[in-house]
């Protein structure tokens, strides 16, 4: 199993990750719900195959930023994921980093605004 990712070995977050992690950052989530929130977070921009969820999550637990979770209701076997503290702090920094790339954007568009 690979160990959490620093912020100086990671890439920027693709929509549908950074998405599954807004979900799980509510609370805990099977596949079909996240599936269904990451459509409504997106405003059905983002519509992921069970494929490309699963392929993402596995990516995921394996990386430390989501873990399996253990549900009070097991009666359909359906397997719930939640954020741990390593994806907490990845999501806030990915956040971060958008953040800052909309104010460089703001600023530019501002600035060529002047210039016109």
């Amino acid at each position: 199993m690979k160990g959490p990712k620093t912020r100086e070995k990671r890439k920027a977050l693709s929509e549908p990750v950074l998405l599954i992690l807004v979900s799980l950052a509510e609370q805990p989530r099977h596949g079909y719900a996240l599936l269904k929130d990451v459509e409504a977070l997106s405003d059905r921009t983002v519509r992921m195959s069970t494929g490309t969820l699963y392929g993402a999550i596995h990516r995921l637990l394996e990386d430390g930023w989501i873990e399996r979770w253990e549900q009070e209701d097991v009666s359909r076997d359906k397997q719930a994921y939640r954020l741990t503290k390593v994806g907490r702090t990845a999501l806030t920094s990915e956040i971060e980093r958008m953040e800052h790339l909309r104010r460089v954007a703001v600023d530019r568009l501002q600035a060529g605004e002047v210039l016109s």
